[in-house]
């Protein structure tokens, strides 16, 4: 059987979806987790590991993200320039307040994504602000669980003429 089978541009199209973390109550590795199968397109029947198939994640209110347990004073992140006596260390409060809830999410959707060549083009298309507004509400399609796209005028056509009852004159014969 031929694997080309359901390998169309539609099946590959991405997808915008939006995560409102002010009204999210899971913690932040709950979130992340789900936003890196989002990134990869593991939600998606024509996944490949191989393949970049993943879809659009917008975060917003990432100034209310939270956390369990102590891990705002006790997480620390680490950088080093590789020069002798360069390591920094930086808790997550600090980090939240110098660089935003953004930089917290996207360090820990990245740790969760593979190791590889494909990772860095996952992240491009997580786009993370700290309020409610975001410059890409034309594109969402999907806000949390419920899709946007049953509001589209051709969709609704579709669903009333699909909604109509045959009548007995139009069925085929048996």
């Amino acid at each position: 059987m031929s694997q080309y089978v359901g390998k169309t541009r539609l099946a590959y199209s991405r997808a915008w979806h939006q995560c409102d973390l002010s009204s999210d109550p899971r913690p932040l590795g709950r979130i992340a987790s789900q936003i890196a199968i989002v990134l990869m397109g593991k939600h998606k029947p024509i996944y490949n590991p191989s393949t970049d198939c993943g879809d659009y994640v917008v975060c917003t209110g990432c100034k209310d993200l939270h956390v369990t347990g102590k891990k705002m004073q006790q997480k620390k992140y680490y950088s080093h320039t590789t020069r002798p006596g360069s390591l920094k260390e930086i808790t997550m409060e600090k980090m939240q307040e110098k660089w935003g809830g953004g930089e917290v999410l996207r360090r820990a959707v990245r740790g969760m994504l593979p190791k590889n060549r494909l990772r860095d083009d996952r992240m491009a298309r997580l786009k993370c602000f700290e309020g409610p507004y975001h410059p890409y509400k034309q594109n969402i399609l999907r806000l949390g669980r419920e899709s946007r796209i049953s509001g589209l005028p051709q969709v609704q056509e579709t669903l009333r003429t699909a909604s109509q009852p045959v009548e007995p004159s139009q069925a085929a014969p048996q």
